[in-house]
This record gives C-alpha cells, structure tokens and sequence, in this order.
C-alpha cells in the first residue's frame, strides 16, 4: 500500500494576537512569500519566510504549521516534528488543525522507520477528528507494517535458535571424534536373535514327548493289570480255603 503523506500542505489561520498593525504586515508578507515559494517548491526559501514571520511572531500559528510541513519536503524529519509539536504547543481550539499535525508527526516518525511513533501520532490524529479517512489510511499502513516486523524478526529469531541447535551438535560431534578410542561412549552391540527351531527338530521333540507319554501308559496298565492279577489270586486262595 503507497502511503498518503500530503496533508493540508497550507494552512490559512486566524491571527488572534495583539501586536502593532505594521508587526501584522510584515507577518502576513512573509507568509505569503513563503506560501509563494512552497508552492514553486522552493522549500529552503520557503523555510526562511516563515521562520521570519515567526521571529515577528512566535505564537503565529500558520507560520509555525506551514514551517513544520516545508521541514517535511526537505526531509527534516526531526525538525518537521519540533515544529509540528511547537504548533500543537499554540493551537488549542481547532481540533481540525491539531488533527492535522499530528497526522503530519505520524508522517515524519514514518519516514523514520519508527513505527510505533507513527501508530501513536495517528491515533492522536484520529482522536481529534474520526473522520479523518487520510488519517485511517495510514494508521492501517503503519500497523501492518509493524506486524511484517514483528514476524520478521520471530522468524529470525527462530532460524538463530536452529543455527545454534546445529553448530552444538556439530560441536559435539567433532569432540568425539577427537577423543581416544577407549573413552568414546561405547554403544551396546546388537545381540543376535536365538536361532530359530526348525520345522524337523520340533517334530522330533514332539514324536519324544509322544512316545515318553505312551512308555508312561504302557507301565501304568502294566502295574494295573499286576494288580488285578494279585486281587484275583487272592480271591481264588479265600474260596479254596472255604
């Protein structure tokens, strides 16, 4: 977005002073030389009539308003927001022309690169005139462009972190390497699986478990059978003795 920085590039106020009628020319006479060389874009000319008008004058608030914007096409930063605040100083009952000053401040703290300077003279801008679109334009502006600034300096922030995390580990890395071979971090050694059985050796387990079982019955009836054998003899003794 293209900033808007023109903003009443002259102003026409009202002198209300109590000086000599001949003191009130020579003001209004520079004022218009003045006037004459802005508009020619004759800036330092125009700067030097209307600091004249002002040595005349000092509480002249046209002078002091139109001072503060040839300041600004000069690109005067800092004085452009001396004057506009000597201004401010003086005007106390347009809120019109406070409100212009104040966008022009924020114009000035923008050229800066000082954002949030910026932010807070266009609100003050805006307090003094809500109606101001001019004004609304560029406190959008300044806010975005702090909030690029802001995630600029997160991202980069971040990257440092990175940078650091990996010249640590490379860091680690190397020191290990210089290190002797016995007092490196010995890692365990991978134990192998245990060898899996084999489709033959369990069937032979299993044909030896077998026959053990069946070796069991076998003796187990063979004990039976003997003992039914010995209770038939028996038997067979008692009757005979009957």
């Amino acid at each position: 977005m293209k900033l808007r920085i023109t903003k009443y590039s002259l102003i026409s106020l009202l002198l209300m002073v109590s000086f000599s009628l001949s003191a009130q020319k020579e003001v209004r006479q520079n004022i218009r030389k003045g006037n004459k060389a802005y508009n020619e874009q004759k800036y330092s000319e125009a700067v030097r009539f209307y600091q004249q008008a002002i040595k005349e004058n000092s509480q002249s608030k046209e002078a002091n308003f139109n001072l503060g914007i040839a300041f600004y096409k000069q690109k005067e930063w800092d004085k452009s927001i001396e004057q506009m605040n000597r201004y401010l100083m003086i005007e106390r009952e347009d809120p019109v022309g406070m409100s212009a000053a104040w966008h022009n401040i924020g114009n000035a703290f923008l050229q800066k690169k000082e954002v949030e300077k910026a932010i807070e003279a266009y609100k003050n801008a805006l307090r003094l005139n809500p109606d101001d679109e001019e004004t609304r334009y560029n406190l959008a502006v300044a806010q975005k462009m702090l909030n690029d600034q802001q995630d600029k300096s997160d991202n980069q922030d971040q990257e440092n972190q990175d940078d650091q995390k990996q010249q640590q580990q490379q860091q680690e890395n190397q020191n290990e390497q210089q290190q002797p071979e016995d007092k490196r971090e010995k890692r365990p050694e991978k134990q192998d699986a245990p060898e899996q059985m084999s489709r033959d050796n369990a069937r032979q387990l299993l044909q030896a478990i077998e026959e053990d079982e069946k070796e069991t019955q076998e003796k187990v009836q063979q004990i039976k059978a003997q003992q039914r054998e010995q209770k038939a003899q028996e038997k067979r003794r008692q009757n005979k003795d009957w």
